[in-house]
């Protein structure tokens, strides 16, 4: 990934916001509003890693 493209920004958003999603109905079914806040940021940020790689991938 030398390069400056957005191929990397693009999967760590994807494997982010995979994660977040996995928090997020984990906090669901166990009723865990913390796991729930935490899923909602990984996704939060997987999205802006994803905007990024766009992004780069522009230039």
């Amino acid at each position: 990934m030398a390069e400056n493209n957005g191929f990397g920004d693009k999967l760590k958003g994807t494997v982010s916001k995979a994660k977040g999603e996995m928090k997020d109905q984990i906090g669901n079914a166990t009723d865990d509003p913390k796991m729930q806040r935490d899923g909602k940021a990984d996704k939060l940020k997987g999205k802006a890693q994803d905007a990024i790689g766009d992004l780069k991938n522009k230039k």
